[in-house]
């Protein structure tokens, strides 16, 4: 008995707890059980305080070592690194721009009420910045105040100065400093893996105590808010990426052909780096040079998240909306800045997507019960956004050497764009 239960993955586990918290918030309500609600609610209060002290290491390991410890390998590709970096920015600002469409049309999270929070969220609301303010709030005063108060946005800054400031010292100075940051990621990703296993425990307790309070009708939010991004997701194909191969003279079938067989183990595995070894292979078969594939596809693991951008300004704005909070386009506009920031340079942290949005809800005074409730279907939605990211990396390869007039497909076409 003891081993069957250990071989049911963590992933499942998250299911079971969502399907238990959904039964027991729906057999004790909160207006005629308050007290089965309240101690469920300490619960689920316990595993958010935990995620919530994760996400300043974490962030300031993983940039640092994104940006300082590779920046010989920047230098070295020079012109190729400065046109990847332009188009991923490009690519990812329209990510989040059809996320944010996409929530505001759809508005998944009215209907969704998180209690605990809400207050909090009305009182954010009511403190519109100006244009002035929020640019000021970017540059921190202190990175401990900073890192104390989960501001992300200032945590970022401070941390990509820091990395910049890092790869111009030459030396065992430099290297020490990047092994110990080395290490803190690594420490980090084990901390966040010890964590997930109490998942069960809070997205469990947070689903009762949302059923409890809102009814079943939260389900209907949540299927909502997958539909919304599985759509917006389609619809960033056909509009972004799908444009971009035309403009570069990217053979679609052909691609297509080539990314099939790791976008399928992306969306079945959740995981961009278990495609990665196949979709260098296939990519250098379509025509790549090794050089740029095996720079552009890695880079683009950090900077280059399409699919996990767009769930970030879904995810984000759903929160708000479920903590009844009216945000203004200037607010969105500063979260959305917020995300294209934090998203760099954390592929390999586990449940990457998880840390961003929990950092930048906490950055923006917005409830982290929302993330409970949202990982109840995260496994839906990572099986997509990942495919995205992989796929738009492989696009982002090919993109690249076309530019620089080293495509090689079947009729080795060899011009440049542009």
């Amino acid at each position: 008995m003891w081993n069957a239960l250990r071989r049911i993955s963590l992933t499942r586990w998250i299911i079971i707890s969502m399907a238990v918290g959904i039964l027991i918030g729906w057999a004790f309500p909160e207006s005629d059980y308050p007290m089965v609600a309240r101690n469920l609610k300490v619960v689920s209060k316990l595993f958010l305080n935990l995620i919530k002290c994760i996400i300043v290491p974490i962030l300031v390991g993983t940039l640092i070592i994104g940006i300082a410890g590779h920046s010989d390998d920047l230098k070295a590709v020079g012109r190729l690194a400065f046109k990847s970096l332009i188009y991923f920015e490009v690519v990812t600002t329209l990510a989040l721009a059809i996320g944010l469409l996409a929530v505001n049309l759809t508005k998944p999270g009215v209907g969704v009420v998180l209690p605990p929070s809400a207050d909090k969220g009305k009182e954010f609301a009511a403190k519109t910045q100006t244009t002035q303010e929020m640019i000021e709030h970017i540059a921190p005063r202190s990175f401990f105040e900073s890192a104390a108060q989960n501001d992300v946005l200032q945590v970022v800054v401070f941390t990509v100065i820091f990395a910049i400031a890092l790869s111009q010292v030459k030396g065992k100075p430099k290297e020490t400093m990047l092994n110990f940051f080395e290490g803190l990621s690594e420490v980090m990703f084990k901390f966040t893996g010890l964590v997930m296993l109490c998942a069960p425990f809070g997205i469990g307790a947070a689903m009762a105590v949302t059923v409890g309070h809102s009814g079943l009708i939260v389900l209907k939010n949540l299927a909502m808010l997958v539909l919304t991004l599985y759509g917006a997701l389609v619809v960033f194909c056909l509009v972004v990426l799908v444009p971009v191969a035309l403009w570069a003279r990217i053979p679609l079938r052909k691609f297509l052909r080539a990314v099939k067989e790791p976008a399928l183990i992306a969306f079945s595995t959740t995981s961009s780096d278990a495609a990665l070894p196949d979709a260098l292979k296939r990519m250098t078969e379509f025509g790549v040079p090794k050089r740029i594939v095996s720079f552009v596809l890695p880079t683009g693991y950090s900077f280059n998240l399409d699919g996990s951008t767009l769930y970030l300004a879904i995810a984000s704005v759903f929160v708000a909306q479920a903590a009844g909070v009216d945000m203004t386009l200037g607010q969105q506009l500063m979260m959305m800045l917020t995300l294209m920031l934090t998203t760099k340079g954390i592929a390999a942290v586990p449940r990457a997507s998880l840390v961003i949005l929990s950092g930048t809800l906490a950055s923006f005074g917005l409830p982290l019960e929302g993330v409970a409730i949202i990982l109840g279907v995260d496994e839906l939605m990572d099986m997509a956004r990942t495919t995205v990211n992989l796929v738009g990396n492989c696009l982002a390869s090919a993109v690249m050497a076309r530019w620089e007039g080293e495509l090689k497909t079947e009729d080795q076409t060899v011009t440049p764009v542009g």
